[in-house]
């Protein structure tokens, strides 16, 4: 597990330094252009460095080539990256299981969302023994909410949709290790946690003031709820 608290989309190093204190061992930093949420590399390396040792810093791309992954990572000196984009398609923001091969000697984190039919993992198992097939395999796996395969990348996350919490506690586990995204908040989490039977979390939109910009009462009580809830779900899972 690379995580168990991650808040993505943080923009400023105040947010993120407000984040490792409240006890997220995670933050994101988001590279997708089109986000209200993306940050060039200054600004990014001024995020990264307002974090203690031991937060792991990920970054965000859908779309992106394995050069300008790797030349950002390099750059900001990131702990991993996270995959965002579609799983397929010809459109943009389509993160293929080459995608993953390419990236080999970083640590990829791979962003899937359930669909209809008797396994909603289905097409994010098969992305997944893809890349492991070709050598190497997702690290870790967050279930997200639900898109259209016309969304643009700049709107694949952190719209405060939520996901199916009760058809990813059915489903049959994929292998990674997997976290839960997608319209959490200090009131839902618990029960999100509880629902799904997640193992870790992750959140942008629900502890926010304005895109981008984290409201600190919001990301404490996230954290605090959040890991009261693992906690208590630990010994059932």
């Amino acid at each position: 597990m690379l995580f168990t608290v991650k808040i993505c989309g943080l923009t400023t190093p105040d947010d993120a330094a407000l984040a490792a204190a409240a006890g997220a061992d995670a933050i994101g930093l988001n590279f997708v252009a089109g986000s209200p949420r993306v940050l060039g590399i200054d600004a990014a390396q001024a995020v990264a460095a307002a974090v203690p040792p031991g937060v792991l810093k990920v970054g965000v791309f859908a779309g992106a080539t394995a050069a300008e992954i790797r030349r950002i990572a390099e750059a900001v000196g990131l702990d991993a990256v996270q995959l965002h984009g579609h799983l397929d398609g010809a459109g943009p923001g389509v993160d293929p299981p080459a995608l993953c091969a390419e990236l080999a000697g970083l640590t990829v984190i791979r962003a899937v969302r359930l669909e209809p039919g008797s396994d909603p993992l289905a097409a994010a198992r098969a992305w997944l023994a893809a890349a492991a097939a070709l050598g190497h395999p997702a690290s870790m796996v967050i279930v997200d909410a639900p898109v259209t395969r016309g969304t643009a990348p700049g709107h694949l996350g952190g719209t405060g949709a939520t996901a199916n919490w009760a058809a990813l506690a059915g489903a049959r586990p994929l292998g990674p290790p997997m976290a839960l995204a997608g319209g959490l908040t200090p009131d839902n989490v618990a029960e999100a946690i509880r629902a799904s039977m997640a193992a870790a979390v992750d959140t942008a939109s629900g502890v926010e003031s304005a895109p981008g910009r984290k409201d600190p009462e919001k990301l404490r009580a996230f954290v605090a709820a959040a890991r009261r809830a693992l906690e208590a779900t630990a010994k059932l899972r």
